[in-house]
């Protein structure tokens, strides 16, 4: 069994969010795997199964997502290396996409909570999203909709990094994955 999962905040204020990202690409693979909703109170989250792949919108807020991972792993024994986390980093430039297993949060709360409640050795499917001129204005710029421009090429984005999720969801090897698949700019596919 393999979890993909897709960070956001829940609710229509936030839909378009840069942060709500993962959100997006989920949205993508429930239509484009034809997902049934298998979704449960005790999974804090919006829960969905295509075959032996589930895919997870957490519902209880970005600072939260690791209550709803965890009881979803939990549940199903799903392993951290079967986890990836699509998740929105304003370390990479609009429109990269990038694959790793572990390492740090950058800060971002929604990967700090699913670090305390299943290690950090699940996978990262890191979409860029850029980054604000100053650092005080990150929780402003993320909590806010992607603009005019982004938008423009957000489709194709959301497109290549579902693409990108079902082919880890079918590779074991990383390494082939991060070849194949990470992008400096979605522009060059």
């Amino acid at each position: 069994m393999k979890l993909i999962v897709g960070l956001g905040n829940p609710g229509p204020t936030y839909q378009l969010n840069r942060h709500n990202i993962g959100f997006l690409v989920i949205d993508k693979l429930i239509k484009e795997l034809n997902a049934t909703s298998i979704s449960s109170k005790k999974f804090f989250g919006e829960l969905y199964k295509s075959g032996d792949i589930l895919l997870l919108k957490p519902t209880t807020f970005m600072n939260n997502s690791g209550k709803s991972v965890s009881s979803v792993a939990n549940f199903y024994k799903v392993e951290p290396k079967d986890i990836l986390v699509v998740h929105d980093d304003i370390d990479l430039p609009f429109g990269a996409i990038k694959i790793k297993r572990g390492g740090g949060n950058g800060g971002h709360n929604g990967l700090k909570s699913i670090d305390s409640l299943i290690s950090k050795e699940y996978n990262r499917l890191r979409i860029g999203i850029g980054r604000p001129q100053r650092k005080s204005e990150v929780a402003s710029y993320v909590l806010s909709d992607f603009s005019k421009e982004e938008q423009e090429s957000l489709e194709k984005l959301i497109d290549y990094a579902s693409k990108v999720a079902i082919a880890w969801s079918r590779e074991d090897n990383l390494e082939v994955l991060k070849s194949k698949y990470s992008k400096r700019d979605i522009s060059q596919i």
